[in-house]
């Protein structure tokens, strides 16, 4: 399964760890350190052109980190995903 994030980017879903919302997580000093590293690595890739909304972590097959910066919210990713759908089924 994939999920579009954006700009004609298009991730695989298992390489998903996460999907973050960048309003409520970068209050924490962590998530700033975080992804002032990722940049300084040259790991992040932003997919938007307006404000950014949430920030995807993944890791590939290979071992590899991305952090993706996209302008769709992280409960409309997460619905792209139907995770949360699943959880109602448990």
């Amino acid at each position: 399964m994939y999920l579009h994030l954006g700009l004609d980017k298009v991730i695989n879903f298992d390489d998903i760890i996460g999907i973050f919302d960048l309003d409520t997580t970068t209050v924490s000093k962590n998530t700033r350190n975080y992804l002032a590293k990722a940049e300084k690595d040259g790991i992040v890739e932003n997919v938007c052109y307006d404000l950014p909304k949430s920030f995807i972590v993944c890791r590939n097959k290979k071992g590899e980190d991305k952090v993706y910066i996209a302008q769709i919210s992280s409960s409309t990713l997460l619905k792209r995903t139907n995770y949360v759908d699943s959880l109602t089924n448990v």
